[in-house]
């Protein structure tokens, strides 16, 4: 590849974009007026990575969310902006990136850090719409007063809600390793065993309840007959990873294979690692060292077992969708708010730039959708979420968001889009900028305060879409390297549809 200056290489992105939203016409979920609104049905799913039959993972049994994929676009490419909970969720509900909310850990609300953003789910309710929490939305349960018509409800992971023992244990012997722990570690409040599988119904369980919850707002909002924003937030396949033991029985263990992958990249810097503390944190685990491979099945297990049971709620909330016959009405969209790494990299849990910690499952369906079942390769990204919902529920699109709507790609998935998504994650004074291109991803560790590049990071997802060696130290890339670096350093401004 020849060296291409800053101009042309810059260029070279938005052509990747031609014939952008604007001056596109669209009609999918639009309403003409008097038509009325359509309803809007957000879910949120927890360290859900794209782990299921419809991106496919053939070993994974999630008919539910396979289905709501063969009814709507299922996104191939989306990115979140930051691979942790609190961060990422606040730029979809914010529509702006980290560097804008200045959301880089889990102690800050969106409130206290922008007391006068107008949110995502308060744009819908001063439209009209009743806007409700249910489950995990934001990070903290009581943040964004302003966008909620009534309080969140949760039926939460933390012992003070609704008298769950504990982070949502169950067995006898869950709770004594819970409570054995907390005596030695009484900082860690709550924290058993990373997996339980109790033989309970599903509402035994916080997320089942929270979705008899759900069903019974659906009733009640089909009788009110107004436009709902209706936010649902799965805390599974979140460690700990605990599910009714009917979801744990439908993988055999013999037939769970551990990550062919459980080494770090080579020649990756010491910025892309973690030592993966959220997971040590629990009883067992070790607090040094890899997991035997015994427990990393275990592991592996459960999350898929969580991952089943998230999708069995799912189906719950589309078939009284249905039921009610409001589904035709209904602008649905599942998202999963970071990806997570299950022993590949030899790592676990998230809090990197790897494509597995950035890259997050994202189905969109919408009322008049015509290409059902579709899928794009368009890069995208979460922040592209608000604008979206907006233009497909007739809303203006606020000022401030920074993302992109995706609304055309739901008429025409393959048409040309983005150059690139981009993900960042802090590792103390230095600050991980990650760019995903067609073909690249491309990593600079940059000190906060000069920006001066510390280290970077360059994979081919041609030759090594699982991101096992590092090549940006490499002669040949040299120039690859410098046309990257100028396109993440001009920002997504010039990588968006123009």
């Amino acid at each position: 590849m020849s060296t291409l200056s800053r101009r042309q290489f810059l260029g070279t992105i938005a052509a990747a974009a031609v014939c952008g939203t604007a001056g596109c016409a669209m009609h999918v979920g639009r309403r003409a007026p008097g038509k009325g609104k359509p309803n809007v049905l957000f879910i949120a799913v927890d360290d859900l990575r794209p782990q299921l039959g419809c991106y496919g993972k053939s070993h994974i049994v999630s008919p539910n969310i396979d289905r709501l994929g063969a009814e709507g676009l299922l996104f191939e490419r989306a990115y979140c902006q930051q691979a942790v909970c609190a961060p990422s969720r606040a730029s979809i509900l914010s529509g702006c990136r980290p560097d804008t909310t200045r959301i880089y850990g889990l102690n800050t609300p969106l409130r206290k850090a922008m007391p006068d953003i107008l949110s995502l789910p308060q744009h819908f309710k001063n439209n009209g719409y009743e806007t409700l929490s249910i489950g995990k939305i934001y990070h903290h349960p009581s943040d964004d007063a302003p966008g909620w018509s009534i309080p969140p409800f949760r039926a939460g992971t933390f012992p003070e809600d609704r008298g769950w023992k504990g982070r949502g244990y169950l067995t006898q012997q869950a709770i004594e390793q819970m409570n054995n722990y907390n005596a030695e570690h009484p900082n860690m409040k709550g924290r058993g065993p990373a997996y339980e599988a109790a033989d309970v119904p599903d509402n035994e369980y916080p997320d089942g309840s929270n979705t008899d919850h759900a069903i019974e707002e659906l009733r009640r909002l089909k009788r009110g007959g107004k436009p709902f924003f209706m936010a649902m937030g799965f805390y599974k396949p979140h460690l700990p990873f605990n599910a009714p033991k009917k979801y744990w029985d439908l993988y055999k263990p013999e037939d769970i294979r551990p990550a062919d992958n459980p080494f770090l990249p080579k020649d990756c810097p010491s910025y892309a690692r973690t030592s993966w503390g959220e997971l040590r944190n629990y009883y067992g685990i070790p607090k040094k060292g890899p997991c035997s491979e015994e427990l990393a099945r275990s592991l592996i297990g459960g999350y898929y077992a969580c991952v089943s049971y998230t999708d069995s709620q799912v189906g719950r909330l589309l078939d009284e969708l249905d039921r009610l016959d409001i589904r035709k009405d209904t602008v649905v969209i599942l998202w999963g708010d970071h990806g997570w790494k299950l022993g590949e990299h030899s790592l676990w849990c998230k809090h990197t730039n790897f494509e597995l910690d950035t890259r997050v499952p994202m189905i969109v369906s919408a009322p008049g959708q015509k290409n059902r079942g579709a899928r794009t390769d368009a890069l995208t990204e979460f922040v592209d979420i608000y604008p979206s919902l907006c233009e497909l529920s007739g809303l203006d699109t606020p000022a401030h968001c920074e993302g992109t709507s995706f609304v055309p790609l739901i008429e025409n998935p393959a048409r040309p889009w983005k150059g690139a998504a981009f993900s960042q994650y802090p590792r103390g004074k230095v600050m991980g900028y990650s760019m995903r291109t067609d073909r690249w991803r491309y990593t600079e560790w940059q000190d906060r305060k000069t920006k001066e590049p510390l280290a970077r990071e360059l994979y081919d997802h041609a030759e090594d879409p699982a991101e096992n060696v590092n090549i940006a130290g490499k002669a040949r890339m040299k120039d690859i390297v410098e046309q990257l670096s100028l396109v993440l350093n001009a920002g997504y401004k010039h990588a968006r549809p123009k």
